[in-house]
C-alpha cells in the first residue's frame, strides 16, 4: 500500500460499518465472563468460540481493508471522470469564468451555442457585449440576467465559486486568506419561448377610434347632392385601409368610427406614420376644405376595458392637440404621429355658450376663486386671469389672482391694478397665500397651461377638488386629469379670446371697465402678433368686443412699448442668426441686466420669421441656470413636435422648452440634433 493510501483512514458512518464486527466481538466477551460464572466447562467452550471468532474477524480485517480502500479510491477516481464527460456532455451550454471574466473551460452544449472550438480562452465580453466586467458577481453570489446572440436570446445566470476552502487544504498552495473564486457561467435558451411569447404579443386587442375633425365644415363646402357621395369615399377609404390590416372597422356616427386591430398591425400604422391621415385628405369631389382625421388607439392594457379607456384618452388628446393627428397611449407611453396642419377654426359658438355656463354654475357654488397662470406669466396667461377675476368678483365671489414673480411684459398691467381705487388691495397674491385660502369651498381656475408642473402653484392642483382650466394650447403627456371642467382648444389665438367668448355668455349684468378690457385685448395682439399670426373670425371677434367694451388700442400700445436695452438685445438675437439647413434660423438672445429675457427672444423668435424662406425660428436664452427655447413658425412646419422631443410643447406654430444642466452652446446642439433626426426619421419633411 502506498504511503498516501495509509494516510487515508475511514471515517463516518462507513468507519462504524466496518468496526461492527469488533464491538461484537467485545460484546462476546462480557457474554464468555457471564458463562464462567454460571458453569465454568461452558464458559471453556465459548472461550474457545471466541478466539476462534477473533482470529476470523482480525485476518478479515487485515486482508479486506486494502482490498476497500483501494477499490474506494478507484471508484472515486472512475466517478470523477464520469462526472466530467457528463459535465463535457451535459445539453445545457456551461463555461468557467476567472474573476475577470476570462473563459478558462467550456462544455460542447456552449461551445455550440457561441460556435467556438474547444479551448477558446477570451473575455466573456466578447461573445456577449451586454456582460461587461462590471456585471458579473463580485459582492452578489448570484447575477441573472437577459442575453441575446446571432437569432437567439439567453438567459445567463454566473455563480461565484469561491476557492478559498481549496488554497486552505491544499498541500501545494500557501495562502492564507485569499479571496479568489471562480464564476460558474449557465446559458438558459428561452428563444422559443420568447417567440411563442411575443406571437401571443402580437395577437393581443388593440383599440382605436377615428373621429373626423371637420365633418361639418367640410360637407358645407359641397353642394348637397354630392354629399353622400363624400361621406361614402370617406367610409370606404376608412374601410379598405382598416380591412389591409385585418381589423375591424364600425361606424358609430355620423363622424365616429370605432376600430379593432392585432397589436401587430399597430406596428404598421407606425411604420408607415399612420399614412392614413394623408389619405383621406385626398379625398376631393369638389369640397373647398379637405377632410381630417384624429386617430387614438390604446393598447397594452390589462384589459379590454383599459385598452378601450386609453383609445378614448388618445383621441381626446389627438383632438385636443389641434386634430389631423394620431395617438398612440400605452400604460407607459404616449406616442404622437401627424400633426403637421393648423386646425380649421370653428364657427359656431355653442361650445364657448356651454362651457360658460358649466364655469357659472362651478363658481357660484364655491365661495372662493383662486385664479393661475403659468410660471413666468405672459400678457395672455395674465389677460385671461383678469377676466376669470371680472366673473367671479360679478357673482359676488372672492377671486384671487395668483402671481409670483412679475415680468417685464405684465409689469405695467399689474402696476395698473395695484394703484387702481376699484380693486382690492389683495387681488393678487403669491403661491403661499394662496396654499393658506384654499380649502374645500374653493375652486382653481387654471388659464393659458394645461401642463400641472409648469402652473404657478402646482401644489394648489393637489389641494383643491374642484378644478377649471381654460387653455389654448395643444395638450402634450402630461395634463391636467381631475380638472371638473376643461375647456381647451388649440384653434383659439389666445386664451383671452376664449375667456371674451365666455364673458359674453356669462350673464347679462357683466360689466368690463376698459382696464379688463385693455388686459384681454393685449393678451390678443400679443399672442397674435398684433393680429398676424393664428386669427380667425372669432379673433376678431373677441377683440371687437373687447373695443366696444373700453379697449383703447394707442393705451395698449404705451404699454408694451420696449425697453432700449431690451430693444438692443432682441436687435442682437437677430442680427446673429445662423441659418442651418437652409430653412431654420437658431440664435441666442443675452440676458444681462434684461428683467425678462426669455420674452425679448421671444419676440426675436417673431422676428425672425421676416426673414425670407426661414419657415422655423429657435431662440435661446440662458436665465435662471436654465436654456429657454422660444420656437415660432408660420405655418410649414409644426414647432411643438420638435419642442416636444426636447421636453417642452406648445402650438403648431409657437412653442418652447426648457433645458436643464446645458450650456448654451450645448443646447444649440441639441436642438440640431433633433432637427436632424426628426428629418432622417421622416418626422419634419422638408422640401
Amino acid at each position: 500500500m502506498s504511503p498516501l493510501r495509509k494516510r487515508i483512514k475511514l471515517k463516518g458512518r462507513l468507519k462504524r460499518y466496518m468496526q461492527t464486527s469488533i464491538y461484537l466481538g467485545l460484546l462476546l466477551v462480557i457474554v464468555n465472563l457471564l458463562v464462567y460464572l454460571i458453569n465454568v466447562p461452558s464458559g471453556l467452550v465459548v472461550t474457545c468460540f471466541l478466539l476462534l471468532y477473533f482470529a476470523v474477524v482480525l485476518s478479515l480485517q487485515l486482508y479486506n481493508n486494502p482490498v476497500i480502500m483501494n477499490e474506494l479510491i478507484s471508484f472515486a477516481t472512475q466517478y470523477g471522470q464520469v462526472q466530467k464527460v457528463l459535465l463535457r456532455e451535459l445539453e445545457i451550454p456551461y463555461a468557467m469564468l476567472d474573476e475577470t471574466g476570462r473563459v478558462i473551460w467550456t462544455n460542447e452544449a456552449f461551445e455550440r451555442v457561441v460556435h467556438k472550438e474547444k479551448g477558446y480562452r477570451k473575455s466573456i465580453t466578447s461573445l456577449f457585449p451586454s456582460i461587461t466586467r462590471e456585471k458579473l458577481p463580485g459582492e452578489q453570489d448570484m447575477v441573472e440576467m437577459d442575453v441575446a446572440f446571432h437569432d437567439g436570446s439567453y438567459v445567463a445566470k454566473m455563480r461565484k465559486i469561491s476557492l478559498s476552502e481549496m488554497v486552505e487544504s491544499s498541500d501545494i498552495i500557501a495562502g492564507e486568506g485569499y479571496g479568489g473564486y471562480l464564476i460558474a457561467f449557465y446559458l438558459f435558451d428561452e428563444t422559443a419561448l420568447r417567440i411563442a411569447l411575443q406571437e401571443v404579443d402580437d395577437q393581443s386587442l388593440a383599440v382605436g377610434m377615428i373621429y373626423l375633425d371637420n365633418y361639418d365644415e367640410a360637407l358645407e363646402s359641397v353642394e348637397e347632392v354630392r354629399r353622400s357621395l363624400l361621406v361614402a369615399l370617406i367610409d370606404r377609404k376608412v374601410n379598405k385601409y382598416i380591412s389591409a390590416l385585418d381589423g375591424i372597422c364600425k361606424k358609430i356616427e355620423k363622424d365616429k368610427y370605432m376600430i379593432v386591430l392585432r397589436k401587430k398591425a399597430t406596428e404598421l400604422l407606425r411604420e408607415n406614420k399612420f399614412d392614413l391621415l394623408d389619405e383621406v385628405k385626398t379625398v376631393n369631389i369638389g369640397n373647398e376644405m379637405a377632410v381630417t382625421i384624429s386617430i387614438g388607439v390604446g393598447l397594452d392594457g390589462l384589459s379590454y376595458a383599459q385598452n378601450y379607456e386609453f383609445a378614448r384618452n388618445a383621441i381626446d388628446l389627438a383632438l385636443g392637440r389641434g386634430g389631423d393627428q394620431a395617438v398612440v397611449k400605452t400604460p407607459d407611453n404616449i406616442t404622437y404621429f401627424g400633426g403637421k396642419s393648423q386646425q380649421v377654426e370653428k364657427n359656431t359658438r355653442v361650445k364657448a355658450r356651454v362651457k360658460a355656463q358649466a364655469l357659472r354654475e362651478i363658481i357660484s357654488g364655491k365661495e372662493c376663486v383662486l385664479i393661475m397662470g403659468h410660471r413666468l406669466a405672459d400678457v395672455d396667461s395674465f389677460g385671461a386671469a383678469v377676466g376669470i377675476y371680472r366673473i367671479a368678483t360679478t357673482l359676488d365671489r372672492k377671486a384671487y389672482i395668483v402671481l409670483n414673480d412679475v415680468s417685464t411684459s405684465v409689469k405695467p398691467m399689474v402696476e395698473l391694478f395695484k394703484t387702481h381705487a376699484d380693486y382690492q388691495d389683495d387681488m393678487i397674491v403669491n403661491s403661499q397665500q394662496a396654499i393658506e385660502l384654499a380649502g374645500s369651498n374653493t375652486v382653481l381656475v387654471v388659464v393659458d397651461v394645461n401642463k400641472p408642473s409648469i402652473t404657478e402653484c402646482p401644489e394648489l392642483l393637489r389641494m383643491c377638488k374642484s378644478i377649471v382650466v381654460l387653455d389654448h394650447h395643444r395638450q402634450g403627456a402630461e395634463i391636467i386629469e381631475n380638472a371638473t371642467l376643461s375647456y381647451v382648444e388649440a384653434y383659439a389665438s389666445s386664451t383671452c379670446e376664449m375667456v371674451s367668448e365666455i364673458l359674453q355668455y356669462i350673464g347679462e349684468s357683466i360689466k368690463i371697465s376698459s382696464e379688463e378690457a385693455d388686459c384681454m385685448y393685449s393678451g390678443i395682439m400679443i399672442d397674435t402678433n398684433n393680429f398676424m399670426t393664428k386669427t380667425g373670425v372669432r379673433t376678431f371677434e373677441a377683440a371687437a368686443f373687447l373695443r366696444r367694451n373700453g379697449a383703447d388700442v394707442t393705451r395698449v400700445r404705451k404699454l408694451f412699448r420696449e425697453d432700449a436695452v431690451e430693444y438692443k438685445a432682441k436687435a442682437d438675437a437677430v442680427s446673429q442668426a445662423e441659418i442651418y439647413r437652409g430653412i431654420f434660423a437658431i440664435s441666442t438672445c443675452s440676458s444681462e441686466d434684461i428683467q425678462s429675457p426669455t420674452i425679448v427672444g421671444a419676440q426675436a423668435a417673431n422676428e425672425l420669421l421676416n426673414i425670407r424662406g426661414i419657415k422655423a425660428s429657435f431662440v435661446l436664452t440662458e436665465y435662471q441656470g436654465q436654456i429657454f427655447v422660444s420656437a415660432r413658425s408660420i405655418d410649414e412646419i409644426n414647432v411643438q413636435i420638435i419642442m416636444e422631443r426636447m421636453g417642452g410643447g406648445g402650438h403648431l406654430s409657437t412653442a418652447g422648452c426648457q433645458l436643464e444642466g446645458v450650456s448654451v452652446s450645448e443646447g444649440i446642439g441639441v436642438l440640431k440634433g433633433t432637427l436632424d433626426k426628426m428629418i432622417a426619421d421622416g418626422d419634419l419633411i422638408i422640401e
